[in-house]
């Protein structure tokens, strides 16, 4: 399984639809629309525009934070951070992904109703600059303690999706690689073959 999650700060030629048009076509499983900085307004034509681009495909369309716009556009999921997850206790008729950083906070939000973990981040990456990645235990931990898909996010190669994914992982998110990448039709392909 294969998510990416958005930023437009660093598609490709700042051409967000683009990287995901490119993404879709090399079968990414989900999208994570994280703009966190956009208001309901901002976000929501944007949302109506991927949504365009996954219909009719397997991709799902996950939201993230934005409650509002994941109801509007009927996506697949609404994502949200752990702390919004427990003190808010979001409803969602679909998806409900969680991002967790601690065996503690995979628990607790798998029993409180979360659908999928993103669990991170695993190694050291340039969106988390100076924070030290927590390693295959990490996931090697979640994965003996939670039911529910984990997928496994933050520095992840081709090479070291491999490493995740037999640690128990059941899918990679990516960021960086996909939304800068020369051809990320292709580096999509290459990882959805892993």
């Amino acid at each position: 399984m294969l998510y990416l999650i958005t930023n437009r700060r660093m598609a490709k030629d700042k051409n967000l639809i683009k990287v995901i048009e490119a993404a879709v076509r090399g079968g990414v499983d989900g999208i994570i629309l994280r703009e966190k900085d956009l208001s309901y307004e901002e976000l929501l034509p944007l949302a109506i525009e991927i949504k365009k681009l996954t219909e009719g495909t397997e991709t799902l369309l996950m939201i993230n934070g934005n409650l509002q716009a994941a109801r509007k556009v009927q996506a697949d999921g609404y994502h949200t951070g752990f702390r919004e997850f427990i003190d808010r206790k979001p409803v969602f008729d679909g998806m409900l992904g969680v991002s967790i950083h601690s065996l503690e906070e995979a628990v607790l939000a798998e029993k409180q109703g979360a659908t999928y973990l993103l669990a991170g981040h695993v190694f050291d990456t340039q969106c988390k600059e100076g924070l030290a990645g927590r390693g295959i235990p990490f996931i090697k931990d979640i994965k003996e303690q939670v039911e529910i898909p984990v997928i496994a996010l933050g520095g992840i190669t081709p090479e070291k999706a491999v490493e995740v994914l037999k640690a128990g992982a059941n899918g990679i998110a990516v960021m960086s690689s996909i939304m800068m990448a020369d051809d990320p039709y292709g580096l999509t392909r290459r990882l959805k073959n892993i």
